[in-house]
């Protein structure tokens, strides 16, 4: 469905994000399909921050227009 580069936006863990796809991919049949994203700035959780996040296509858009 995205190709490496796609720009999409989203939410992980309710915290909004810009980023660009780094893979689309499907482990197994339980987890489902997935998505690394490269976001354009650092999500910080529980004092940790994360700047490639792996989140389900329900979760992502593409993004058209900046």
């Amino acid at each position: 469905k995205y190709i490496i580069g796609d720009r999409v936006f989203g939410k992980y863990k309710n915290i909004p994000f810009i980023g660009t796809v780094g893979n689309d991919r499907q482990l197994n049949e339980i987890d489902g399909p997935q998505i690394s994203i490269h976001t354009d700035l650092p999500i910080k959780i529980d004092d940790k921050y994360y700047s490639v996040i792996i989140v389900k296509h329900r979760d992502v858009k593409r993004l058209t227009e900046y």
